[in-house]
């Protein structure tokens, strides 16, 4: 199928979609893939991801949307193939994020978003922004265009999000190194290659070509300046964003918020990588609801940590550690090769080796209960898990060949995200229950066939504490997918484990990006890459149309609560 289906009793339309209109001079959408750089620039941007909802007034909002990346062979007329100057910097125009304006013109309708609204906005690839935090400056992080390393050039990458108390948005710089290659001969250090760079353009984004920044054999150090956490204000269309090093520098999911008991900011992050790792930063000084222009700058001077698990062999549950990543403990200094703690920060995934943090399979979105303080992860999958001896399946990532994905929850000691330990279960294990019967890989005793999924990704709680799951997995729907058809979206119980799917996505999609209106009755959910490699999707037009990425909203026909 290639449409939206929601279940019977609610309703769903689209608001917008890659290429609408949004800043001033926009020209409308071209479905023939025709358009330079220069209209992209003004649309909105390809693949939404992550969104926060920002509300002015009960009708009147914002939402900011990430733009992870583009589909190459829908956002140009050709295949991709072999890229132009111009079609570079479309492509870098398509990635970032949007800040769009909307407005519920009638009580319990539908959202519209306005074209030219004075606070629409595209930050992207080419954005000006700052660096600012314990790395800011330093030499790694300098450049010939920034030989004081302290301005950057633009965000892209950009997976999932945060919102903080004091009423700003984190945009997540992921897989940033798909983005860069050599044009001559490269040899990546063990540095670089942990972070993924190599010689090669493997993703065919030949952005190195056209923008010698993006060339590893002529910029190495460009790449450091990548990977990291961009605060902004959207209610400020003028506002600088500002990349925040004291979080570390990984491929970032999601940003999630939590207050410790004292006041001071949690922030919960997953590194997107098999065999990677969970973190999380604890701010040293307290969030001022009082004072909004205080907390600006909490989130450069704190503690970052990563998480170790452990359990006893054959168990999904145990106990668990914080491992403080601070320059001159745990064996984080000169000779295990940490100069300064911006070498620490800058080289976090080294560190958190160092340390011995937990390899994770793939985590994900992190969401904090509202009610209870659990956090919850997604560990969407790990083909190597389980392969490499320093992957041994086990605790929270307990099958090899771990093509299905689980969700992991734990509790903060004395319910508070200060503390340093944690105990911690397994929510769920996805699995296929019709193939794999009797075996770990037919998944948790809450999982059936009426709600089987695999991969598992973006992960929200409403404010009545339903948790909301998002798929990004194998939509073949055969061998050890079968039964599973497209990605989807699910509701559970966290209280006592029940799962129900709730919608599903077009042909060749990952579902992305929930998030509520303040009255909880408009759900907003992000269709990505429809169509994927070449599947026959035309979503959401229909007919011959190219396939767009398109933010969709559910609402329930009687007007009430969605999930209720």
């Amino acid at each position: 199928m290639d449409d939206f289906r929601v279940p019977a009793g609610y309703i769903a339309e689209p608001l917008i979609s890659w290429g609408d209109p949004l800043l001033p001079d926009a020209p409308n959408h071209d479905d023939s893939a025709l358009q330079p750089a220069s209209a992209q620039l003004l649309q909105m941007g390809d693949n939404n991801d992550g969104m926060s909802f920002f509300p002015i007034t009960a009708d009147h909002a914002l939402l900011v949307v990430n733009n992870e990346y583009s589909n190459l062979h829908t956002l140009h007329a050709h295949d991709g193939s072999d890229m132009t100057v111009d079609d570079v910097l479309k492509d870098q125009y398509a990635h970032g994020v949007s800040v769009v304006e909307i407005r519920q013109h009638m009580p319990g309708g539908f959202w519209q978003y306005q074209p030219q609204a004075p606070l629409n906005r595209r930050i992207t690839a080419r954005t000006a922004m700052q660096f600012s935090g314990p790395a800011a400056g330093h030499a790694h992080l300098q450049t010939s265009d920034d030989p004081e390393g302290l301005q950057c050039l633009g965000t892209f990458g950009n997976c999932a999000n945060g919102k903080t108390p004091w009423g700003t948005y984190l945009t997540c710089e992921e897989n940033t190194n798909d983005y860069f290659a050599a044009s001559r001969d490269f040899t990546p250090d063990a540095a670089q290659q942990r972070y993924g760079l190599n010689a090669d353009d493997e993703y065919g984004r030949q952005w190195y070509r056209h923008d010698a920044r993006f060339d590893l054999s002529l910029h190495p150090r460009e790449a450091n300046r990548f990977g990291w956490i961009v605060e902004f204000d959207p209610l400020d269309p003028d506002s600088v964003p500002v990349k925040r090093t004291a979080l570390g520098r990984f491929s970032h999911e999601n940003a999630a918020l939590a207050l410790t008991n004292d006041g001071r900011a949690v922030v919960y992050m997953g590194d997107d990588a098999r065999g990677e790792h969970i973190y999380k930063f604890v701010s040293n000084r307290a969030y001022d609801p009082a004072n909004p222009a205080a907390n600006r700058n909490l989130l450069d001077e704190g503690t970052l940590y990563v998480a170790r698990f452990d359990a006893e062999p054959g168990e999904l549950h145990g106990r668990g550690q914080w491992l403080a990543l601070t320059h001159g403990q745990n064996g984080l200094d000169q000779s295990s090769g940490f100069a300064d703690q911006a070498e620490v920060l800058i080289f976090a995934r080294l560190a958190a080796t160092q340390v011995g943090g937990t390899t994770m399979d793939r985590p994900e979105w992190i969401a904090v209960h509202p009610q209870n303080g659990s956090v919850l992860c997604t560990l969407t999958n790990n083909r190597n898990r389980g392969v490499h001896d320093n992957q041994p399946a086990g605790g929270p990532n307990p099958r090899a060949e771990n093509h299905y994905g689980q969700i992991v929850r734990w509790w903060p000691d004395s319910q508070d995200h200060a503390s340093e330990s944690f105990q911690w279960d397994l929510f769920v294990l996805a699995g296929n229950p019709t193939v794999h019967a009797g075996t770990p890989y037919a998944g948790s005793r809450n999982i059936t066939a009426d709600n089987m999924f695999n991969s598992p990704d973006g992960l929200a709680f409403d404010d009545h504490g339903r948790l909301w799951i998002q798929t990004d997995g194998n939509y073949s729907n055969t061998g050890d997918f079968a039964g599973m058809g497209n990605n989807q979206i699910l509701c559970a119980d966290p209280q006592t484990g029940e799962i129900r799917r709730f919608a599903t996505g077009p042909i060749g999609c990952e579902l992305t990006g929930a998030t509520f209106s303040p009255d909880q009755r408009t759900l907003f959910v992000g269709v990505q890459h429809p169509g994927e490699d070449g599947l026959p999707s035309h979503f959401p037009n229909g007919g011959d149309s190219r396939p767009r990425s398109t933010i969709m909203m559910i609402r329930r026909v009687d007007g009430g609560v969605v999930g209720s």
